[in-house]
C-alpha cells in the first residue's frame, strides 16, 4: 500500500513521535507499506509522521538506484547515541518539501541503536550518505524539517511558498 505524503504546512510534520511499545504485525506491515511509499516517491529515506503516523518508525536505503537491488533498513525507535564532531555538507531534500534542496551541515558520521522488525536491539555505525539521512529521518521523529537548519529568512520564504500552494490546491 502506498501511503499520501504529508507536506508542509501540515503541524503533523512538527509533532514528536512516540515510541513503539510491542512490534507486532500492524508495526512490520506499517513498515512494509513505507518502504513501499519511500520508493514509490521516489526517496531514500521515510519518517512515520510524514504519513500521519506518529510513532517512531523510520525506513532508509540509500544505495537503491538504477542498477542497485533494494536494500531497506527499518527503524524502529532510532536513537542516535554518538555524533561526530567533522561535519559534511549534503544537498538534501524532503518527500515533504517536494522540489527544494539545499546544502545542509551535519555530522559526517553517527552512531545509532534502533530496534529491527524482529525487536533486536542493533547498533549501526553511519558515515557520509547514510549519516546525513539518519540524522535527517531521526530529526522528523522529533518535528524537525532539514529547513529548520536554514536561515530564518530563507526558511520562511519556503514556508510561504508552500502555504500559497496550499490554499490554491483546496
Amino acid at each position: 500500500m502506498i501511503y499520501p505524503i504529508l507536506k508542509i504546512p501540515n503541524k503533523q510534520l512538527r509533532e514528536k513521535s512516540d515510541p513503539i511499545l510491542e512490534i507486532d504485525k500492524d508495526i512490520i506491515n506499517i513498515l512494509d507499506n513505507m518502504a513501499e511509499t519511500m520508493y514509490a516517491a521516489p526517496g531514500v529515506g521515510l519518517a512515520a509522521i510524514q504519513i500521519g503516523i506518529k510513532k517512531q518508525l523510520v525506513v532508509i536505503d540509500c544505495q537503491y538506484g538504477e542498477n542497485q537491488k533494494k536494500n531497506p533498513i527499518f527503524l524502529v525507535n532510532p536513537k542516535i547515541i554518538w555524533r561526530s564532531d567533522e561535519k559534511n555538507t549534503y544537498k538534501e531534500g524532503c518527500l515533504s518539501i517536494p522540489e527544494i534542496y539545499e546544502d545542509i551541515e551535519r555530522s559526517s558520521k553517527c552512531k545509532i541503536n534502533y530496534r529491527d522488525k524482529k525487536n533486536r536491539l542493533q547498533e549501526l555505525d553511519c558515515e557520509g550518505l547514510l549519516s546525513t539521512c539518519v540524522q535527517h529521518e531521526i530529526d522528523h521523529l522529533n518535528g524537525i524539517l532539514f529547513i529548520d537548519y536554514l536561515s530564518r529568512l530563507k526558511r520562511n520564504s519556503i514556508e510561504k511558498k508552500f502555504i500559497k500552494i496550499n490554499k490554491r490546491s483546496s
